[in-house]
């Protein structure tokens, strides 16, 4: 084990530097009993280096106690320096060593005992040796030395055991420490997933208060409060910002679930946004209840749009299975009927002719909703040509001058020389002019504008058909390129579904802004790319 600090050394190599610190004071500081008996407490650091030591550490402090006791035992003589180090207990405290290191606290005391009191028990035997018994003739230096003996041995004991309890509190420390750097680690991990996860996700507590947010959820707030940190986020009721623009209906029904402790999910719409919102409880490990709520929400406008748009797709199948199916069924027919009439129109008397018109109105009006039919089923390929599309609407001009005249409305054109010329199918782009050009005459009453105008921008070429009408309402404007969808009374909803078919066969947009009371306007939106200037080296 070692120290985190690398200022410090190791645990190990700072225990055996105090031990030869201790041998020195003690050597110092040691005395003789009657100047036979060497008193010398160094004996407890020296061992106790020696066992928590490794062997090159251990020899090393042996030859230093060995040293202190040549310099300042008394009295000297080989006899007593073995006798008063115990150095022929040195093989046995070497060869405990390793057990040592591996033991329990009691086990590593009782090895220290085990070398310790037949050194100390030699230590007794110094004036034996020496011709002189002090344990009959002082009977108060033979008390002396008997605890002196027995508090050797139990200061080693207390310092094994004071020891251990200081490892044991510093490995707890640091594995306290090491735990809290990897759950710190974790959570910034865990923080860092989802700020990458396209989601937006926030913890409350049981409260309601905000406990923490990922970065998406922090940009989705700044949506709608741009003035908010994250610092004054945390901690505030998550009600102040999650409740604007949510129905309270929705905000009721979730606040119900997580105080049931139950999961739930809405989808809500705001701005013209739609989100997915989902809620769980975050119960407690012990007692199950609820300790907090984390909230995800998904922005899903996109999904939406393409639901939308798979639908839209769904039904022009439809519509050209639809078709396919009833054009010679109904056509061939409706040819026949139409030529009777036409015959007994001119046999009947001249006050029948205006039924036989209704009826051939009709007829006509029945196959321009086949036309339409057949217009939108078309998934051939078109064939398309290099040109302007200021002469298509020139072409057109007099066809929609004619169609104003007869309402009392006028056409403005406004075209710009500089367009460039575009791949377009001729046939397709006319009928396109001619369904939004009609579309704005039938919306508005007498004396009412319709403007073509056309314009270059930076990579596209612009279309707009203005017309001065009531407008389209912000309901009716999403629904307006849904087949059969028609605000008018004999419409058949597929003219701007056929339009368009036409923009996306271009590979162009179409964008609807309308102001009730105002107008609306129709612009389209055709790409092109800058033709290559041929320069000719004239020589």
């Amino acid at each position: 084990m070692t120290r985190r600090n690398r200022r410090f050394p190791d645990d190990q190599t700072f225990l055996l530097i105090g031990c030869a610190l201790s041998i020195t004071l003690c050597s110092m500081l040691s005395t003789t009993l009657l100047g036979i008996v060497y008193l010398n407490l160094a004996i407890l650091p020296a061992y106790i280096g020696i066992l928590y030591g490794n062997y090159r550490s251990g020899l090393s402090l042996s030859v230093f106690f060995l040293l202190c006791n040549v310099l300042f035992s008394e009295p000297s003589g080989l006899s007593n320096m073995i006798l008063n180090t115990g150095i022929l207990l040195y093989p046995l405290l070497f060869g405990l060593a390793r057990p040592f290191k591996k033991g329990t606290v009691i086990e590593k005391i009782g090895m220290l005992w085990m070398v310790l009191f037949p050194s100390m028990l030699f230590i007794s035997l110094v004036p034996i040796l020496s011709g002189e018994d002090i344990y009959e003739t002082y009977s108060e230096d033979k008390l002396l030395l008997i605890v002196y003996l027995f508090l050797t041995i139990a200061l080693g004991g207390f310092f094994i055991y004071f020891i251990e309890t200081a490892w044991d509190r510093l490995q707890i420390k640091e594995q306290m420490e090491s735990s809290s750097e990897n759950f710190k680690w974790e959570s910034e991990k865990l923080q860092q997933i989802t700020n990458v996860m396209p989601l937006s996700i926030m913890s409350l507590d049981e409260h309601g208060i905000v406990t923490g947010l990922n970065e998406f959820m922090l940009k989705l707030i700044h949506n709608h409060f741009p003035h908010l940190t994250r610092e004054a986020l945390l901690g505030q009721p998550a009600g102040k910002f999650l409740s604007k623009g949510v129905h309270e209906q929705v905000c009721e029904r979730l606040g119900n679930y997580v105080s049931n402790n139950q999961s739930c999910s809405e989808k809500m719409t705001h701005e013209a946004r739609t989100y997915h919102i989902s809620m769980a409880p975050l119960p407690q490990r012990i007692t199950g209840l609820p300790s907090g709520v984390v909230v995800i929400v998904q922005d899903i406008t996109e999904e939406e749009k393409m639901r939308s748009e798979l639908d839209n797709v769904e039904r022009l199948t439809l519509v050209g299975q639809m078709a396919a199916g009833i054009t010679h069924e109904i056509r061939n027919p409706m040819a026949v009927v139409r030529g009777f009439l036409q015959l007994m129109r001119e046999k009947s008397p001249d006050e029948m002719n205006s039924y036989y018109q209704i009826v051939m109105e009709e007829l006509d009006r029945a196959n321009s909703i086949i036309n339409d039919f057949l217009s939108l089923a078309q998934s051939r390929i078109s064939v398309k040509e290099k040109v302007l599309l200021d002469h298509i609407i020139e072409e057109l001009s007099p066809l929609l001058w004619a169609d104003a005249n007869l309402r009392g409305q006028s056409v403005e054109v406004h075209l710009d020389p500089s367009l460039p010329r575009l791949h377009l199918n001729v046939r397709e782009i006319k009928q396109l002019i001619l369904n939004l050009g009609r579309n704005g005459m039938e919306a508005m009453g007498a004396k009412g504008v319709l403007t073509l105008e056309t314009r270059r921008t930076l990579d596209k070429v612009e279309l707009m058909v203005r017309d001065t009408g009531s407008g389209i309402s912000e309901v009716q404007r999403k629904k307006l390129f849904v087949p059969f969808f028609t605000t008018k009374n004999q419409g058949t909803g597929l003219g701007l579904s056929l339009c368009l078919s036409i923009v996306e066969r271009h590979n162009g947009t179409i964008i609807v802004e309308s102001e009730e009371g105002v107008g609306t306007t129709f612009t389209v939106s055709f790409p092109y790319e800058e033709e290559a200037v041929e320069f000719i080296v004239v020589e």
